[in-house]
């Protein structure tokens, strides 16, 4: 019998679930935080009342970036459950029925019909539950929900986000505030989209220029609103 030598590969998709939520809570602790506190500054509140406003808007979001991700990220998995459930139910009573379909499905993928049959027969013959999982349901290790990770990863990566604009609300000279928010925001939000490139294999350029622009517009956003209204804190 051949014996087969796997060589030692990684994939991206091997990280999408925790890499998805790392850059969403960082993305939206740097723009929200940031935009928060232009918003502010361009309404000419004082120092105070801009660390106050930055405080409290990461305090805020990274809990609400841990309840929004874990709600729907549960509620994935309760889908997940019950389509797991319900395909173990059809392979105990209709045994038949589910392997034509995997046949049906790798023939659909390029498989003769003989061959297709060969194949969904071994593959029941193993853990048949995780292989109809994964050709019919298209659940796999890799893309399994996982609401508690997704929460925490969610909120402390916002945390961190929203700690820069906070970090320079502190340290930039008040003349200076709206500029020097913006550009350092700029900056986080660029190398942001190259460090999740990065570990997701893709394009950096692309992700680089797709961050930084809804930066720019969310930026602008709150500083016309601000300068509208003109409410100091």
């Amino acid at each position: 019998m051949t014996r087969l030598k796997a060589h030692a590969e990684r994939h991206a998709v091997s990280r999408i679930g925790w890499l998805r939520a790392a850059v969403l809570g960082a993305n939206d602790g740097i723009v929200s935080t940031a935009s928060l506190i232009v918003g502010v500054a361009a309404a000419e509140a004082s120092r105070g009342g801009l660390v106050l406003t930055a405080t409290a808007g990461l305090v805020a979001g990274a809990m609400s970036m841990a309840a929004g991700e874990y709600v729907s990220v549960s509620s994935q998995a309760d889908s997940e459950a019950a389509d797991l459930a319900r395909e173990r139910q059809e392979l105990a009573t209709q045994p038949e029925e589910e392997l034509d379909e995997m046949t049906a499905i790798y023939v659909a993928r390029g498989l003769s019909p003989d061959l297709a049959r060969q194949v969904a027969v071994q593959l029941n013959q193993g853990d048949a539950l995780a292989a109809h999982a994964r050709d019919e349901l298209g659940i796999s290790e890799h893309l399994t929900a996982r609401p508690v990770q997704a929460a925490l990863t969610s909120a402390a990566t916002f945390a961190v986000g929203a700690a820069m604009p906070l970090v320079v609300t502190l340290a930039a000279p008040m003349p200076l505030m709206i500029p020097t928010v913006t550009v350092a925001t700029l900056a986080a939000l660029a190398l942001l989209g190259w460090l999740g490139a990065w570990a997701g294999g893709a394009n950096p350029w692309r992700s680089m220029i797709r961050v930084t622009f809804w930066g720019v517009l969310a930026l602008a956003a709150t500083a016309l609103i601000g300068k509208a209204f003109g409410a100091v804190v």
